[in-house]
This record gives structure tokens, sequence and C-alpha cells, in this order.
């Protein structure tokens, strides 16, 4: 079961902050399908979740490679997908997400939508909602490990 979690932050400096106290509480298996659009802060979040998980300050946005894999010796691996191209469960193939061991990572999704299908059962779902120019609104659907975490 899921509950939801919602946050908002008013700068990417929150943002990361927020994300790494998420981030500091997922463990391996765990999947976050992002929805959001353009410039909603995926990228600026995933930043913050490596920071939480231990994993340094690595991320860049996978939108022309598709998938970007962060890790460290000790520490479990986040790989973090962008299927804003993937149209299909044909195309989703050429990701390499059924190559990547799931249930050893993190995976971080932008663009879930595009392959809601094939996402895990348990998969978790973050939504951010551009509300002012730095502003967001970022729920979470995950489970109790997020009740203590405020802004």
């Amino acid at each position: 079961m899921h509950d939801t979690w919602s946050w908002t932050t008013r700068s990417p400096e929150e943002t990361i902050a927020l994300a790494q106290k998420i981030g500091a509480k997922l463990r391996p298996g765990d999947c976050i399908a992002y929805q959001g659009d353009l410039g909603a802060g995926k990228t600026t979040f995933t930043r913050g979740l490596a920071l939480g998980m231990g994993l340094g300050d690595c991320v860049t946005s996978p939108t022309f490679a598709l998938v970007h894999e962060y890790s460290r010796e000790g520490v479990t691996p986040l790989i973090h997908f962008d299927m804003y191209r993937i149209a299909d469960e044909n195309e989703l193939e050429t990701t390499g997400f059924y190559d990547y061991p799931q249930q050893e990572s993190v995976f971080a999704v932008e663009w879930s939508e595009n392959i809601e299908a094939a996402l895990p059962k348990d998969t978790m779902f973050l939504t951010l909602q551009r509300t002012g120019d730095e502003e967001r609104r970022i729920t979470l659907k995950g489970d109790e490990r997020f009740a203590d975490i405020g802004t």
C-alpha cells in the first residue's frame, strides 16, 4: 500500500536537500517513477537522491544517453533513465532497461509515463510540479519510510 507525502521547495537547493533525505531512505530494488513537465526539476531531484545515497554530486541529465549509472564501492548503485524519446516496449529494449539488476540497484525513471506498463510492481511515483520560478510541489507515493521527512 502506498501513502502519499507532499512537500514544497522554494529553490533548487531545497529540492536537492529534500531529495537527499529521501535518497538516504532508499533500498536496493526501489524504483522511483518521475512525472513532471520539462524544467520541473527531475535531474536536480536525482542529484539530491545520489547525494543521499552516498554517491556524491555526480548527476547529469541522461536525455541523450538514455541512461546513466552512478556507483561507488559499497554503495547501492543508482540507475537514472530518461524515457522521453521512448514510445513503446520495443524501444524500451534498446535502453538496456531490462539489463540492469533492478533488485540490486535503485532506479530513477524520468518520463516514466512512457513505459508505465514495464515498471516494477512496487514502483514509487514522484510528481514534480512547477508552482513558481523556483518553487516546486513534490509529491511522493511511497511507504512509511518517508513519513518523517520535512523540508
